[in-house]
């Protein structure tokens, strides 16, 4: 019943379906800046940022007496996968009290499993739910220079092995994915003029 109202809600103009909006990318694309600002325009929403879980897993890394690293197979193996599935975890608890949830988190690997994103679309109608994915697009170049600026170690490892890390990442907007809004944000002519587009794109879904 609760679906049926909110179809005839929606069609009256009186309700907006509700949205979990992830902002993707590779590491220091700028996603928490963009998602930020876009987020402020949004007003009444819920920001979800997966760096925050980085002070549980650093202390993952303590206690298994294991080197910090991001990059490492240590961590690919216990660590990633389990914040992807916090963080979502948490995404769907806030979508019972607020209608437009971002994640911002890189999704790198999860944008190009179709499996995962099908299972990931349907767990969302079922909440009555639209999925949005925003792709954040940066040269690499310019990604560089943001990994340098911000000076965090959980960039140490790439950095001293630049050419290497971006053999294992792919920079371009996904391939063959459905539903993906392209933010360019390479400089800040990009960057203003896709703030701009997106708003108005989330604001009329």
């Amino acid at each position: 019943m609760g679906g049926e109202y909110s179809r005839l809600f929606r069609e009256e103009g009186k309700y907006s379906m509700k949205k979990l909006i992830l902002v993707t990318s590779p590491p220091a694309c700028g996603k928490s800046f963009v998602t930020r600002r876009v987020a402020k325009e949004m007003k009444n929403c819920v920001y979800l940022d997966k760096d925050s879980l980085i002070v549980l897993s650093k202390q993952i890394f303590l206690v298994a007496h294991e080197n910090y690293n991001r990059s490492s197979d240590f961590f690919e193996e216990y660590i990633r996968d389990p914040e992807y599935d916090a963080i979502m975890q948490i995404a769907y608890e806030a979508l019972d009290y607020n209608d437009t949830v971002f994640v911002n988190a890189p999704f790198t690997r999860e944008i190009e499993d179709k499996e995962y994103m099908d299972k990931l679309k349907a767990d969302l109608a079922r909440r009555d739910t639209k999925l949005v994915v925003i792709w954040v697009h940066t040269s690499i170049e310019a990604c560089k220079r943001r990994m340098i600026s911000r000076n965090s170690d959980r960039d140490t490892w790439k950095l001293e092995n630049w050419d290497e890390y971006v053999k294992s990442r792919n920079f371009n907007p996904p391939a063959g994915v459905d539903d993906v809004y392209i933010f360019e944000n390479s400089t800040d002519e990009e960057f203003k003029d896709s703030l701009d587009k997106v708003i108005k794109y989330l604001k009329s879904i």
